[in-house]
């Protein structure tokens, strides 16, 4: 039931201490399998604060969560004898999720976020109920988590729900790809369900873990598809014979955006030396180039601050106390707030799902440079015999379809706002769509990015005997390892593939010597 760990993957276990997880660490633990323990100086904290809901429950003190009904029910008292029950029937009754499930390296991802809000120590759970989240994470078993069903107001509510059944004997777990019931995977693995205490079941399912998880990994893919775009977008200049003089550093400098410094440099490394460009620097009539060529670094770099901006905001939330109501143990307070609302990552998923929509736009549009003959001085679409051929015509059509899609799905998920819960929750982010929505951006990006690798480089074959720079030519050679050159027409399918492929795993070599 162990999680496969990757090749090189962390093995030193991490500590889970609230306050210092990144995205890197994320990764190691989301996707590589990368060990887990509770740091000691959290556990002290949890029991700081468990301590005062404890207080709390023995003295007859209503508290949020702990001895009240949830939401607009707030008001209802709950007896002494029924608190347990509560809790579970809250984590029971908020699992109303549907859709096709979350990815399971998402759903790891939202355990690991869980388990470390709840390490900060300002929710009141026990430690154990941390170190059975972790536990889980450990062993590999994976909640299932159906996609659909939070508007990201009081958290992620029916995500989390979804992910905590499991810790009760509920729900099911996957088990090498397929899904089970958890009390018998729970059984299998020598795992007793857990009876949830007062305000356990709260801890669980209040904050924003679904979201941000799903943004958390956009991101991590996001980082490697901007270079990836210098990489093909500097093959494409080449191929179409543009100029290298817009990325001069002068001119960045007296517009000095970090992200547009950055791109403008990747393209000059990626294009220097390249003998393409030095065929046509004397006697070029092409004064300008088009956009999609000249403003590459503006554009490219554009993304690349609104990801860094993005990033910055992630890296607080995954070590945010999104609870309520918060404990503060040091005051001996529970103290109700709205640290849950997903604003924060709503807005922030929009704004990522934008930059990267433009990212696949002005590919698109390179794409059609190199297959529209009357620019690009090529055989049309790319191909020998055109019209008995049609090469790269269709190829440039689904770049389109995908770049349109993403105009749609560019549209903002946090202005919209629906009523819940009786209208006590009378404002929410819908920060959940705009993650998922969000996913969807990034895989058609890279779509669009691999079917401008693919007319690029047929693009080089056209211009040889020429050659182009040393990391562009080793890119080139490293591409027709998977995908041969189009000679003639064939199935264009199965090439998209494999070059989507090249791009989500082979061509991160090309992209370590890049900022």
């Amino acid at each position: 039931m162990g999680v496969r760990r990757q090749r090189g993957a962390a093995t030193e276990p991490l500590g889970i201490d609230g306050e210092s997880l990144d995205l890197e660490a994320f990764h190691q633990v989301a996707r590589s399998g990368r060990p887990v323990v509770l740091a000691p100086a959290a556990r002290a904290r949890i029991d700081a604060a468990r301590a005062v809901i404890e207080a709390a429950v023995a003295g007859g003190e209503a508290v949020y969560g702990v001895n009240t009904g949830f939401g607009n029910l707030a008001s209802v008292r709950i007896a002494d004898e029924d608190l347990e029950r509560l809790q579970r029937h809250l984590v029971l009754s908020h699992a109303a999720g549907v859709g096709e499930p979350l990815p399971e390296v998402a759903v790891r991802g939202m355990l690991l976020l869980r388990a470390n809000t709840l390490a900060r120590g300002f929710s009141g759970v026990r430690a154990v109920l941390v170190e059975r989240i972790l536990e889980l994470l450990n062993r590999g078993l994976t909640p299932v988590v159906p996609s659909r069903g939070s508007v990201g107001a009081s958290g992620d509510l029916a995500p989390l729900a979804h992910l905590a059944l499991p810790l009760i004997g509920a729900g099911e777990i996957f088990v090498g790809g397929a899904r089970r019931p958890a009390l018998e995977v729970l059984r299998d693995a020598g795992l007793e369900p857990l009876v949830l205490a007062p305000r356990e079941g709260l801890g669980l399912i209040n904050g924003t873990q679904a979201m941000t998880s799903l943004l958390a990994l956009a991101i991590l893919e996001a980082r490697r598809l901007v270079r990836a775009a210098d990489l093909i977008g500097a093959l494409s200049t080449d191929a179409l014979r543009g100029t290298d003089a817009a990325f001069d550093p002068r001119i960045q400098a007296v517009r000095p955006h970090p992200g547009q410094a950055a791109a403008a440099a990747n393209l000059r490394q990626l294009l220097a030396g390249s003998m393409i460009r030095e065929s046509h620097r004397s006697g070029d009539v092409r004064i300008q180039d088009p956009y999609s060529i000249r403003c590459m670094p503006q554009v490219h770099g554009a993304v690349r601050d609104v990801l860094a901006d993005v990033e910055a905001k992630v890296a607080i939330e995954m070590n945010a106390a999104t609870d309520n109501p918060l404990v503060f143990a040091a005051e001996g307070e529970t103290v109700s707030g709205g640290n849950f609302h997903g604003e924060p990552i709503a807005l922030a998923a929009d704004f990522l799902a934008i930059a990267l929509a433009e990212l696949a736009s002005i590919s698109e549009r390179r794409t059609e440079k190199l297959t529209n003959d009357t620019f690009s001085g090529l055989p049309p679409f790319l191909v020998a015999d055109a019209g008995l051929n049609s090469g790269f015509m269709m190829a440039q059509v689904t770049a389109a379809a995908l770049v349109s899609e993403n105009k749609t799905l560019a549209h903002p998920a946090s202005v919209d706002s629906i009523p819940t819960s009786a209208d006590k929750e009378d404002h929410v982010s819908m920060g959940m769509w705009a993650a998922l929505k969000l996913g969807s951006v990034v895989d058609n990006l890279r779509a669009v990015l691999a079917i401008e690798l693919l007319a690029a480089a047929q693009g080089i074959d056209l211009l040889r005997p020429l050659s182009s720079s040393a990391p562009l030519e080793a890119l080139h050679r490293d591409l027709r390892g998977h995908v041969a050159p189009w000679d003639h027409d064939r199935e264009m399918a199965p090439d998209l593939a494999r070059a989507e492929a090249f791009l989500a795993g082979d061509i991160d070599r090309h992209l370590e010597a890049l900022r």
